[in-house]
This record gives structure tokens, C-alpha cells and sequence, in this order.
């Protein structure tokens, strides 16, 4: 029995070394940097990511929080269950309306946890108003986000997070982390160049979700007669 018991208590500790090995691994930090802060020519979009303040939030139903709007159809299709959509109010970097965007996001079939990576497959439908719209693929990691904000909001005795906290969520396919974009119409057709999104958060509900969050998109076009003075900067 004693020895039944040390293994027991063994296997305890080590799960817990583990854990703790992957939570506070000194390796893997957020980055603050966007890999085209550098660029001209950019187009600087934000947006709520508080469910309540867009237009629609929608997933499996497997969140604490329901979908926005209550009368929404969650996403219970197998060939889409593991999706989220939002579609919300894009503001340009004076907080003036610019457009709406369209977000599916999926999780992305590894997880690589002694990397840092909780990793995310997305696609944005951005439409400028009398402009034109583009497309924008990335993949993102979610794990400093967890790790700072989530896992700590509900380990908290009050389900919330509060805070400062910024990171830049766009961790490819470019080969400098950054998001792919791809033609659109209007004056973005034939474009192309490269998108940064990154999130910012003082305030988080594990019980309800985002209470003050925002997210940023960066975007970079390689046609400079695609970004000029007439496109919200």
C-alpha cells in the first residue's frame, strides 16, 4: 500500500511540476512589438471584442456567455462547431466608424503547451466604407492571453481579471508573424500586404467574458495606390 501511495503522490507532483513548468515557462513572453510597426502606409482599424458591443457574436454555445444577439443560431454543425464568428463596428484610429468587419476563427489542430502555443487558424472580411474590402488570413496565439487574463480570472475568487495588458495575437503565416492579405475590391482590388492584430484588456469576466476589451487590426498594403490619404490612417 505504501508504495501504491508514494507512486500516487509522484504522479501528483510531477503533473503539478509540469503544469506549473508550462504556466511559468521563461522561455515564452507575449510580444508587445508589431513586426510592421516599422511600415508606412498603414491602415489602423479597432474594434470591441466585448460580445455585448458587436454587431454579432457567435459560437458553439459551449461558452459561459451566450451568443450576441440571444436569438442568434449557435453553431452546432459539425462541420463548424469548433467556430466563432464576430462581426463588428470597425473605427479608424481617431474612434470615427470606417467600416464593419466579419472574424471566423478555429482552433487549430495543435496545441503545442511546452512552446507557448495555443494556437488559432482566422479570416477577416474587412469592408471600408466607400472604399472597398480586403481579406486577411492568420494565425494567431491565444496562450499569453490565457495565461495572463483567463486562467487568472478564473482562479480568482471573484471570476474577474483586472488589469493592464496588451499583446500582439498574429503569430503568422508570414514568415515575420505577421497575417496575409489578399485582394479585395474597390480600390483594394489587386492589393496585397501583410496585417498585424493585436488586443488590448483591463477588464475580464471568467462568468460573462470580456468586460473591457478591445482589439486592433494593422494592416500593411505592398500597393501604394491602395492606401493613400482617402483610407482612414
Amino acid at each position: 500500500m505504501k508504495y501504491f501511495v508514494g507512486l500516487l503522490l509522484g504522479m501528483i507532483v510531477g503533473v503539478a511540476i509540469f503544469g506549473a513548468a508550462i504556466y511559468w515557462n521563461p522561455f515564452v513572453g507575449r510580444s508587445s512589438v508589431s513586426p510592421l510597426a516599422l511600415s508606412t502606409d498603414m491602415v489602423e482599424l479597432t474594434f470591441s471584442e466585448v460580445p455585448e458591443k458587436s454587431i454579432a457574436w457567435i459560437d458553439n454555445g459551449d461558452s459561459a456567455w451566450p451568443p450576441h444577439p440571444q436569438k442568434v443560431q449557435e453553431l452546432w454543425e459539425p462541420a463548424i462547431a469548433d467556430t466563432v464568428i464576430l462581426v463588428t463596428r470597425l473605427n479608424d484610429s481617431r474612434g470615427q466608424p470606417a467600416g464593419f468587419g466579419i472574424k471566423f476563427s478555429t482552433g487549430a489542430e495543435s496545441a503545442r503547451l511546452m512552446n507557448g502555443e495555443v494556437l488559432v487558424n482566422s479570416v477577416w472580411h474587412v469592408w471600408l466604407s466607400g472604399q472597398g474590402g480586403l481579406f486577411i488570413e492568420q494565425t494567431e496565439n491565444e496562450w499569453p492571453w490565457l495565461r495572463d487574463v483567463v486562467i487568472p480570472a478564473r482562479w480568482s475568487t471573484s471570476n474577474h481579471w483586472r488589469g493592464t495588458w496588451f499583446g500582439i495575437l498574429t503569430v503568422g503565416p508570414g514568415a515575420l508573424g505577421s497575417g496575409r492579405v489578399t485582394a479585395g475590391s474597390g480600390r483594394f482590388s489587386g492589393a496585397e500586404g501583410e496585417a498585424v492584430e493585436a488586443r488590448r484588456a483591463s477588464a475580464y469576466s471568467a462568468t460573462s467574458g470580456p468586460a473591457a476589451v478591445d482589439g486592433s487590426l494593422t494592416v500593411v498594403l505592398s500597393d501604394p495606390n491602395a492606401a493613400d490619404e482617402d483610407v482612414p490612417q
